[in-house]
């Protein structure tokens, strides 16, 4: 039979020695490679103080953007939860009523948002999808928990403060990549 590849090497299969049977030779050869990594450069990132850089492709917690004075942007379309392979976005629409104007930007908007984060996949199909640039995914960690009914994040979860309101607070949700939308 035809090797696939010229990789194959033939096995020794003489006797060990007195000296390969004491290991002394497989012992140091550890040690040194031990003593190699002590003085390497550490990878660990001591997290509160430091962070680490993020990825210009890392997809995060996912975030409901508002326009300049404040309004929602989605206009509860459905297209990002279509887009969504793992089915995890769920919407109900509703008409916004006479004096809402302020809230909403469009006729209608999202009553009911969620994103259950036990089941995204952190694809960024759903911001590809968004006609209105309502959804995109920050730069922000899911944090960990123990039960499953706080990863199921609601409107109110999901929606970045309000920049006419809320500046400062609104500066920091949109970090790096809601400046660029």
């Amino acid at each position: 039979m035809q090797a696939l590849t010229n990789r194959a090497k033939p096995v020794d299969r003489a006797p060990m020695t007195w000296v390969e049977k004491l290991y002394l030779w497989n012992i140091l050869k550890g040690m040194l490679i031990t003593l190699r990594h002590f003085f390497k450069r550490k990878a660990t990132v001591k997290y509160p103080e430091q962070k680490r850089p993020f990825s210009p492709v890392f997809r995060g917690l996912h975030i409901l953007n508002r326009d300049e004075q404040g309004r929602e942007r989605c206009t509860a379309c459905g297209l990002c939860a279509v887009a969504c392979p793992a089915e995890a976005i769920t919407m109900e629409a509703a008409e916004r009523k006479k004096g809402e104007e302020n809230l909403y930007r469009e006729e209608k908007y999202a009553a009911r948002y969620e994103i259950n984060m036990l089941r995204c996949i952190f694809c960024g199909l759903c911001e590809e999808a968004c006609p209105k640039d309502a959804i995109y995914l920050s730069e922000t960690f899911a944090p960990a928990n123990f039960q499953r009914q706080t990863f199921i994040y609601g409107k109110q979860d999901l929606l970045i403060p309000d920049p006419v309101k809320e500046p400062e607070l609104y500066a920091k949700a949109v970090g790096e990549r809601g400046k660029k939308n």
